[in-house]
């Protein structure tokens, strides 16, 4: 059976070697040069973090990244794409804001950043996949139009998908806010009566006159799109989206977008995946936990499904921490993801993958500091 080569770099260094260096050959080792060409405008898709929240990807190592793609003649630019919750990244002006006060300004990085689904997150393309629940997915416009993707991760436990890792990325990451929406609602999203001051804002934005204006905000669920513009539209933020799906058909949904991120990019993409600070829950919050085991090491890869694969292997393999929000599995081997959301199977988003040709469960670990 063909296996992925996915390539580790523990976090030991020396003074001939730091972390940097090694940063360098796995990028070498998953052949970044080969990737991009002089012309090529590369996304460089990454976390912000949450205003408050201190586990995203340190910039200096972003830094080292846009550097490598630079070399190869390309243009990069960072990028992730607005949030579906009320939040410091529900549109482009405050999640740049968030993004620069947390250490990804030019001077530090060297690279643009560039929301890749419009200023409010309404920005998409349309990109047939012909799944099991869309046909085509809605993926922000700017990640469409690149012609390369290298997709940096902070690998951590999510409470919908048991870990986020690649897959989950550029699923959830890459959608503008309507795909967001339908992988995780099935419904319209709903107004909170108590807070709402029927200023009308929402009914404004709403592309299909959905939303109906007296003593609060209505939406026709007979009318609405699903496309979320009413959420962040609202300045008393009384619009939230009904958490209402099952994490197995969301990890379905999910994968379907991944398949419509990497069309046409499959020979164009770079992954490279941080497993520390492994916190119980998403970078999305405005807080992070303490982390459920040691720090590990970074992992690049070609394959995009054996590197979450490798990942969570790699984060199973070690005891985890008493006193933090794993509850079980703490021995070597135990479930860690299971042991801080004991409902989710994570193992729905690689097996979806592996059905759609996205890459395999089985790999070959190289480690590069032997």
């Amino acid at each position: 059976m063909e296996r992925s080569k996915v390539y580790f770099a523990n976090l030991r260094t020396t003074t001939k070697r730091n972390l940097f260096h090694k940063l360098d050959s796995l990028l070498e080792k998953a052949r970044l040069k080969e990737k991009f060409r002089k012309g090529n405008l590369v996304a460089i898709k990454l976390h912000f973090g949450e205003k408050g929240n201190t586990s995203y990807i340190q910039p200096v190592f972003v830094r080292r990244v846009v550097d490598r793609v630079k070399e190869t003649g390309a243009s990069p630019f960072l990028t992730d794409t607005n949030t579906l919750y009320v939040g410091t990244r529900g549109n482009s002006v405050d999640h740049i804001q968030t993004a620069i006060e947390n250490g990804f300004d030019y001077a530090v990085i060297a690279a643009p950043i560039i929301i890749a689904d419009g200023l409010r997150g309404e920005e998409g393309t349309p990109v047939k996949v012909g799944g099991k629940h869309f046909e085509s997915v809605n993926i922000a416009s700017e990640i469409v139009k690149a012609n390369g993707l290298v997709v940096l991760t902070h690998f951590k436990c999510h409470e919908m998908t048991g870990f986020g890792g690649a897959l989950k990325n550029m699923g959830m990451g890459c959608a503008n806010r309507e795909g967001k929406l339908s992988q995780h609602s099935n419904v319209a999203p709903r107004v909170e009566p108590s807070g709402c001051v029927a200023c009308g804002e929402c009914a404004l934005v709403c592309p299909a006159g959905a939303i109906d204006i007296g003593q609060s905000a209505v939406i026709n669920e007979d009318i609405c799109i699903g496309c979320g513009h009413c959420i962040p539209a609202c300045p008393e933020a009384t619009i939230d989206v009904r958490w209402d799906e099952t994490t197995s058909n969301l990890q379905e949904k999910m994968i379907e977008h991944v398949a419509g991120v990497l069309k046409g990019k499959q020979d164009k993409c770079v992954f490279v995946t941080f497993i520390n600070k492994v916190s119980p829950a998403c970078d999305c919050y405005g807080h992070n936990d303490a982390p459920i085991v040691p720090d590990i090491g970074i992992l690049a890869s070609t394959d995009p499904v054996a590197i979450d694969q490798a990942a969570a292997d790699l984060v199973n393999s070690l005891e985890g921490f008493k006193n933090t929000a794993l509850q079980s599995g703490h021995e070597p081997g135990g479930d860690k993801f299971r042991g801080v959301h004991p409902t989710v199977d994570w193992n729905i988003q690689l097996d979806t993958a592996v059905k759609f040709g996205l890459g395999t469960r089985n790999y070959i670990l190289e480690n590069i500091t032997d």
